[in-house]
């Protein structure tokens, strides 16, 4: 069955105008329209998969987060920005938990590298994970055991210090409903790092209808800095701050051209002109993390 929206699920508002028309690249071909709210300006993919039906749309070898193969210098490329990327984040929770230890959830661990981590640091660890796959290889490779996302709705109240999502809530079908048990299971305090694409970034601008992060129908919504800040407000967070993610540029810009058929590799000059105009305004980075806290 597929998802067609008639309200938007941050502000309720019931008019929508169509933004843009982007194909699947990665998996099925197909087009999906993806339109914007006329009050808050927040993206959604229309009549998507929806939860129990959306699973076929990830069966490839592209998408790198599941798998861990070693199959081309392009995959060490991005193993190799993946582990300095990971001593970010950790950085990230430590400075904004205020912790050196804690309670971390992962949501969308994948195959539990930043899990790992973490738990290296001295934090006790949990994991979600969809992906059988993914949970396979956390297992075989750091001895974790990833849950079920569905275990996001069964946690205790104030269970977590921090909670994590780096880029997968532009996956998640039930957007106001993981929000909404992220307020629970966080402490008072509690902080929550999100890292989602940004199509106001200036790659998004250069690539239109062929930027790789538009990623449909995998990715269900586009969030802007100002539709996250609305969307944390609904649900009892403060934006505290904003991160970029300076990798990403590189990276999707570089998918963007092989979606051209250009080559890939001086799609790198493309991420460097995209980092440089967000030097000076983090909220037109390509990924922005955004740090929330619980009030």
């Amino acid at each position: 069955m597929k998802i067609h929206y008639t309200a938007c699920p941050v502000c309720g508002h019931t008019h929508f105008h169509e933004a843009l028309q982007a194909k699947d690249h990665t998996v099925s071909g197909e087009t999906f329209t993806i339109i914007s709210c006329n009050q808050c300006g927040f993206m959604l993919t229309q009549d998507v998969p929806d939860a129990d039906h959306i699973g076929p749309y990830y069966a490839a070898d592209a998408y790198v987060s599941h798998t861990d193969t070693e199959d081309s210098f392009f995959f060490k490329v991005y193993k190799w920005v993946r582990n300095y990327a990971i001593r970010t984040k950790a950085g990230w929770v430590e400075k904004y938990s205020r912790r050196n230890k804690g309670n971390l959830l992962d949501v969308g661990c994948g195959t539990g590298y930043f899990l790992a981590e973490m738990r290296s640091r001295g934090w006790q660890i949990t994991g979600l994970e969809p992906s059988e796959t993914a949970r396979k290889v956390a297992e075989s490779k750091h001895q974790l055991f990833p849950q079920l996302p569905q275990k996001l709705y069964t946690f205790p109240q104030d269970t977590f210090d921090v909670i994590t999502l780096w880029h997968v809530l532009e996956h998640v079908h039930d957007l106001n409903g993981y929000f909404e048990a992220f307020n629970k299971i966080l402490k008072q305090g509690g902080v929550l790092l999100i890292a989602v694409p940004n199509p106001e970034s200036q790659d998004a601008k250069q690539y239109g209808a062929d930027w790789a992060a538009w990623d449909v129908p995998r990715h269900l919504y586009h969030f802007t800095p100002a539709v996250m800040k609305q969307l944390a407000d609904k649900h009892g967070f403060e934006r505290e701050k904003m991160h970029p993610m300076w990798f990403d540029a590189f990276y999707v810009s570089m998918l963007s051209r092989e979606i051209r058929k250009q080559p890939k590799w001086p799609g790198a000059f493309a991420g460097l002109r995209s980092n440089i105009h967000a030097m000076t305004n983090n909220s037109q980075s390509s990924s922005v993390v955004y740090v929330l806290r619980k009030r």
